[in-house]
């Protein structure tokens, strides 16, 4: 695992999106978005988030353990469930919306490096979790990076790249979201 590429890719992807997916075109394996960028950037996020549970909550006990690991993998479970849930439907949408041959790496490859943002701000919110409401703001940037990648990646035809981008943001910001809810819903439940 390389982390000086890891945040060399995050960071292009934030500042130049358009430049960052004409490298992503070009590799030429599509499944290696998953081993060198997804996986790596969830296990940021889920330590972020427990070592930010840990210094709100404090180290009173096994409790606070306990927390810190329930929003662990609270945060680990939805994203990794939300990008792969997101690609698949956002590949259900190339072939509906776009009358293209399904292609799920492709996909997977749209909606991983488009979670760029989703996990910066959920580093970033682990560790500082007063930022939750301009976070929730910031997310919205995923918008651009998809409207970029479905120019450069997917080859999206311009009449329709507005309806496809718009989509394909809201199953990429929407999916995860969607399974931390229910999963923070089914914790609550079975905890009683």
């Amino acid at each position: 695992m390389n982390y000086k590429d890891l945040f060399h890719t995050a960071l292009q992807l934030i500042s130049s999106p358009a430049s960052a997916w004409e490298e992503i075109r070009l590799e030429e394996d599509r499944r290696k978005v998953f081993p060198t960028f997804v996986y790596p950037m969830i296990g940021l996020c889920g330590l972020s988030v427990f070592i930010g549970v840990l210094l709100v909550q404090g180290w009173s006990g096994p409790e606070s353990f306990q927390y810190a690991m329930t929003r662990c993998c609270a945060v680990a479970v939805a994203l990794f469930g939300g990008c792969f849930l997101s690609a698949y439907l956002v590949n259900v949408l190339r072939v509906k919306l776009l009358m293209q041959e399904s292609d799920l790496s492709l996909s997977q490859q749209l909606a991983g490096y488009s979670m760029t943002v989703i996990f910066v701000l959920q580093i970033v919110i682990g560790l500082l979790p007063d930022f939750k409401v301009i976070a929730l703001l910031l997310q919205f940037y995923i918008v651009y990076v998809v409207w970029e990648g479905c120019d450069h990646l997917l080859q999206v035809p311009e009449k329709e790249r507005l309806r496809f981008t718009i989509i394909s943001a809201i199953l990429i910001i929407a999916c995860p979201a969607a399974i931390e809810w229910i999963f923070n819903r089914l914790t609550t439940l079975l905890n009683y």
